[in-house]
């Protein structure tokens, strides 16, 4: 491998051409009640005053409107978050948590929140194992055991305060006139009710949801929720302490002791831990990003409990050795897929919660370290997985530390919303519930599912008699691999982007940063372009454009092994060009599409 270090700055490419779908302007958060008055939905657009990409087109509209009023970035990623409870609610929701990554215009600082949910601060490294043995994994994700102390609420609450200029109530207002009116149910949504149907019935408030009438919703069809509209005015008019202290906390800790499983159902859910100390003890941690340099542009992300910042980070120092963008496609892949093996070999290893963990965050993501495993790639062979962990603290090169940890699974249903607005402020969020559905668990009454996050645990060891980081323990935040990136240029925002995902969210965040930054791509085709995800496996998985092309049996030559994915991730991003306007950047395809809009398209 070309081991100079290429750091001279590249100018980043500039979508030549608006794409206008979202012209005259978005119709109102209500409009979902009418499937004939959805607000548009493209998966670009470019504009002035602002601009919002999600997943789904009333949560974008939500967010607009609030930029619209006056409202800042943050101000409207937390109304584009409510909203997405809404219209998302098997992704996210206030019965779960996230990552919130911030960048400030005024004071040219990235700033984040780690509202990772927590375990009870009774639980121990046996939280998953009954006599011995650990639990059936289906087992714990259904379950009141599963169920981590929401730090959603808390994250909106700290963004607030911290750096936006509307209230909670005002936020809240397009989310809550979406859940009382309803929205058009698409086909995603309904396959996601489908793919949970079976559980979901053992639930009657679930089923009562999301099932109405028994049935599996229609597409192009109404669904209301109006017990979460009661739920965000109850927010709106008390805070968020009425679920970290009140009323709303209580009847999430009675269905946490005791899940209300239909009677006629042969559904065992185990009951969870936590407790009213636990809710009065959860906190926010504001905490630095992670950064590195790539390329001349400064890279920011989530620093741990989330893997995200450093096994990007770390991705890039290695891959910043030689220029990718002079490489044919297959050279270019395949040191990709190797720099995405080394560093979630590291990840593994040695990311978990710092509160309770050594965590070297520092040394995972500097160049020295980067320096000694570069060394290990060559564009002639392939490196075997699972692959045994570097040291950052004492970097050696091409040396290897102990046994190989492999990568566990991770429930990928999460949703990423990115937020600029005319200031030049910019939010990359990423929120989550853990599983489709997360614990499959609805508040009664509250309108909410409820997560299943702390299943992103380890059960027990990855690697018997290697310690693994990302146990079980007391108040611990399971690792995440969310991966919120914010990448400045000179200082000011050149661009954001975020994924669902899984451990897949890492790679995503990955290859769209070099397919943008390295490949030379426009933003939304850097989403678009067909991904490959390598987690420190035997076989990269492989999405149907990659794994129909000529470019598999090329690598599979030198020795690459693969598995097909038929979906990896649902990106967003803005970008900021050079004339002033905002770029927002969504899917084009992957799970139905997503929503880009801006404030005025024309100017």
């Amino acid at each position: 491998m070309v081991r100079a270090r290429t750091t001279t700055h590249r100018r980043l490419p500039v979508l030549a051409a608006a794409v206008g779908l979202l012209a005259a302007g978005i119709a109102p958060a209500t409009a979902a009640a009418a499937p004939d008055r959805t607000p548009p939905k493209s998966p670009v657009a470019t504009g002035y005053g602002g601009a919002v990409a999600s997943v789904d087109a009333d949560a974008t509209a939500a967010g607009i409107e609030i930029l619209r009023k006056g409202g800042n970035a943050v101000d409207a990623a937390v109304a584009t978050a409510a909203a997405l409870g809404v219209t998302e609610p098997y992704s996210s929701g206030i019965g779960g948590g996230g990552y919130f990554v911030y960048y400030d215009a005024k004071r040219h600082r990235v700033s984040t929140l780690d509202g990772r949910e927590r375990a009870p601060l009774s639980a121990d490294k046996d939280l998953f194992l009954e006599k011995g043995k650990p639990l059936p994994f289906a087992d714990a994700v259904t379950s009141g055991l599963g169920v981590g102390t929401p730090g959603t609420p808390a994250t909106w609450d700290a963004a607030l305060r911290n750096w936006g200029s509307r209230s909670l109530a005002q936020a809240l207002k397009p989310a809550e006139r979406i859940a009382r009116h309803g929205f058009t149910v698409d086909a995603t949504f309904r396959q996601q009710t489908a793919d949970n149907e079976a559980r979901f019935r053992d639930f009657p408030d679930t089923a009562a949801l999301f099932l109405p009438g028994g049935k599996l919703p229609v597409v192009g069809s109404t669904l209301k929720n109006p017990d979460l509209a009661r739920t965000y005015e109850l927010l709106a008019d008390k805070g968020t302490g009425v679920l970290y202290h009140g009323a709303l906390g209580r009847d999430v800790l009675r269905t946490v002791h005791k899940p209300p499983v239909d009677p006629k159902a042969h559904r065992v859910a185990r009951p969870g831990g936590l407790t009213e100390r636990d809710l009065r003890a959860y906190a926010v941690k504001e905490q630095a990003p992670t950064r590195t340099t790539y390329r001349g542009l400064d890279v920011y992300g989530m620093a741990p409990s989330s893997s995200g910042g450093t096994t990007v980070a770390e991705a890039l120092n290695i891959l910043e050795h030689g220029d990718l963008s002079k490489l044919d496609e297959k050279t270019y892949l395949h040191r990709y897929i190797e720099a995405s093996r080394i560093a979630f070999a590291d990840r593994n290893r040695w990311v978990g919660d710092p509160a309770q963990e050594k965590v070297p965050t520092k040394a995972l993501t500097s160049k020295s370290f980067a320096d000694a495993r570069a060394c290990l790639v060559s564009d002639r062979s392939v490196l075997s997985s699972p692959l045994v962990p570097g040291d950052p603290r004492h970097p050696v090169p091409c040396a290897a530390r102990g046994k190989a940890a492999a990568t566990p699974y991770e429930g990928e249903n999460t949703t990423h919303l990115t937020v600029a607005d005319k200031w030049g402020n910019v939010v990359a969020y990423t929120l989550t519930i853990e599983q489709t559905g997360g614990s499959g668990i609805t508040v009664p009454g509250r309108g909410f599912l409820l997560n299943n996050e702390l299943t992103d645990f380890s059960f027990v060891p990855v690697t018997p008699g290697v310690h693994d980081p990302n146990l079980p323990g007391p108040g611990k935040r399971p690792r995440s691999s969310i991966s919120p990136t914010i990448v400045l240029d000179h200082g000011t925002p050149a661009f954001a982007l975020g994924s669902p995902g899984g451990a897949t969210i890492i790679t995503t965040a990955l290859q769209t940063l070099l397919n943008h930054v390295d490949r030379g791509m426009p933003l939304v085709d850097a989403i678009a372009a067909p991904r490959a995800s390598q987690r420190n496996a035997a076989a990269t998985e492989l999405e149907p454009g990659l794994w129909n092309s000529p470019l598999r049996g090329r690598l599979e030559a030198i020795g690459h092994v693969f598995k097909e994915n038929p979906e990896i991730g649902a990106a967003t991003g803005v970008q900021r060009l050079p004339d002033g306007r905002w770029l927002a950047a969504a899917e084009r395809t992957r799970r139905g599409g997503g929503s880009a809009a801006v404030v005025r398209p024309r100017g």
